[in-house]
């Protein structure tokens, strides 16, 4: 269709949402305000062996028939890797900036709007907001590791599984640290990690080797495992303490 815009996108990623996007709008094109890809479908991360292409569709009103629109089209297209849209409304977005800050930064920074007006382009993020939920998921990847690591039972090529899937999940809050402390993150995943080490001052090597490892899809040696580990809940807490001390 001449009204989606899929030129910003990776071509790969382009093909295999451009059908998803024709039914949608084919089948309901008078309540959506827009339509944006977020994620590594517009950046150079994209992989297409394990990238999902992700979506927001914002519906000018939410309408629960659009569920039923969207559902059947799950399986058909998510073994292409199209993941289920999010589907919000423009008051919701508004009413959402101080709940969700590190998500809609996330959206502000990485997406293209593929059909109507762009919606996420000059969302306004609180500071504070986003200082309080950058703490919030610190915290919680510490208890997140703590249990995993509990969870594994000693095996370490299941704790390996877990420290190295849960690396792409954390490119969002790095990137929400970055801006509070006062710079631009970039866009692709390992420009991310390095800014995060430079405006903070650390080590973030273990996040680049989980990265390379998860992108490389080799596997963690059991002796690599709990260094590995130990270094990752270290370079956690210090980013913890260093954003609880973080002021307006």
């Amino acid at each position: 269709m001449s009204d989606i815009r899929l030129d910003k996108l990776n071509p790969v990623a382009a093909k295999k949402i451009k059908p998803f996007l024709d039914d949608i709008i084919d089948r309901y094109p008078e309540n959506i305000h827009s339509i944006h890809v977020t994620g590594t479908a517009v950046t150079g991360d994209y992989d297409e062996k394990i990238s999902d292409v992700n979506s927001v569709i914002v519906l000018k009103e939410m309408d629960l028939k659009f569920l039923g629109v969207l559902a059947p089209l799950g399986k058909k297209y998510g073994k292409h890797r199209v993941a289920a849209p999010l589907i919000m409304t423009p008051g919701y977005i508004e009413r959402s900036l101080d709940v969700f800050p590190v998500e809609f930064l996330n959206f502000r920074l990485i997406h293209s709007t593929v059909f109507g007006e762009d919606i996420l382009e000059d969302l306004k993020i609180d500071r504070m907001d986003l200082r309080h939920q950058c703490e919030r998921e610190l915290k919680v990847k510490l208890i997140w590791l703590r249990q995993g690591y509990i969870s594994a039972r000693g095996d370490s090529r299941m704790l390996a599984e877990q420290l190295v899937s849960s690396i792409t999940g954390c490119i969002p809050l790095f990137r929400g640290i970055i801006v509070l402390c006062g710079n631009e993150p970039p866009v692709a995943h390992r420009d991310v990690i390095t800014a995060l080490s430079g405006a903070l001052d650390i080590d973030t090597g273990v996040f680049t080797k989980l990265l390379e490892r998860k992108h490389d899809r080799t596997r963690l040696s059991p002796g690599e495992v709990n260094t590995i580990f130990e270094e990752y809940y270290t370079a956690a807490e210090k980013l913890g303490r260093i954003v609880n001390e973080i002021k307006e």
